[in-house]
């Protein structure tokens, strides 16, 4: 079984551990958390602890996400700029593993960039991404 992640309610009950290190994730890259809607941290993270049967993510694989959602969202000379070139080139690594693997975590996570329309349109003509609609 999955574990709830939180959002909070009215203040009471805070963000999951799970949401806070994404966050902090985020915001190590240059990318501001609240320029990710709630709903795309919310999926990743679900994305996340599928691959690991619910079980508690770790920081490194929350970082590995937080780095492939910030490229696509930002594209890759921003991301360069802010992140180094060696950061970059394996990420863009990533990405081109993830096109062979469809059925990877990295590709499951593009897919949520591409369908929840957060990322950049550079990135989609880079890689020619396209989302089935049916």
């Amino acid at each position: 079984m999955i574990p709830p992640l939180s959002i909070g309610f009215m203040g009471l009950f805070g963000r999951s551990p799970a949401l806070r290190t994404f966050d902090a994730d985020l915001r190590a890259l240059d990318l501001h958390p609240k320029l990710v809607p709630e709903a795309v941290k919310l999926a990743a993270l679900r994305i996340l602890m599928a691959k690991t049967d619910g079980m508690s993510l770790s920081d490194k694989d929350s970082r590995a996400a937080a780095e492939l959602l910030a490229y696509c969202m930002v594209g890759d000379a921003p991301f360069a700029t802010a992140n180094g070139v060696h950061l970059t080139q394996a990420v863009e690594k990533r990405i081109d593993l993830a096109l062979d693997d469809d059925t990877s975590s990295d590709a499951k996570l593009i897919l949520l960039a591409l369908h929840a329309n957060v990322i950049q349109p550079s990135v989609i003509e880079r890689y020619r991404l396209e989302a089935d609609s049916g």
